[in-house]
């Protein structure tokens, strides 16, 4: 019975290793990557410029007072 088990425990292990090394053997590496993507900044920095302004016209008049 005890030798059966054994048998049974290493044909498990053969057939787990045929189905399983394949998938392992044949999978590919990823590709390299791109060129970054380019983000346009222009509105956005020229809305938060003009705001940052603003706030630098407003806090000297508020300390001229």
């Amino acid at each position: 019975m005890k030798k059966l088990t054994i048998i049974l425990i290493v044909i498990f292990v053969i057939a787990a290793a045929v189905l399983i090394l394949p998938e392992l053997a044949s999978a590919q590496p990823p590709p390299p990557p791109g060129k970054p993507q380019q983000t346009p900044i222009d509105g956005g920095l020229g809305l938060l410029a003009a705001a940052g302004g603003a706030y630098a016209v407003k806090k000297l008049r508020d300390r001229k007072k």
